[in-house]
């Protein structure tokens, strides 16, 4: 994807796509992905491809938007918790420990009618 392509993303449109045509939402979706690994450097590619593999497991085995949400959070924060360790150890020769990830208790609110 080029910088033109990523500019032209609207957000509105693809929300709007995935409210009246989940299929062809999608099918761009995946589409868009695709190219995106296909442009990057092709040392790159397998860990990309890898990694789109990971999210892809979560958000079906999440169940829900949300729960693909919290999940993908999750899976962020414990990447960037290694990273900075890994950091640290780089730049002082200690590794910082990661904070323990908190748990919270999920409410459910009643469906909007």
């Amino acid at each position: 994807m080029n910088s033109a392509s990523r500019k032209a993303f609207d957000f509105d449109q693809w929300s709007a796509l995935a409210r009246s045509n989940p299929d062809e939402f999608e099918r761009r979706r995946r589409q868009l992905i695709e190219t995106v690994l296909a442009e990057a450097p092709g040392h790159m590619q397998n860990r990309l491809r890898g990694l789109q593999f990971r999210i892809d497991m979560e958000r079906a085995r999440a169940g829900t938007p949300l729960g693909a949400a919290i999940r993908l959070n999750a899976m962020m924060w414990s990447s960037f918790n290694e990273m900075r360790s890994s950091l640290s150890a780089l730049v002082d020769g200690t590794a910082v420990p990661a904070p323990p990830l908190r748990e919270a208790t999920l409410l459910q609110f009643p469906r909007r009618t």
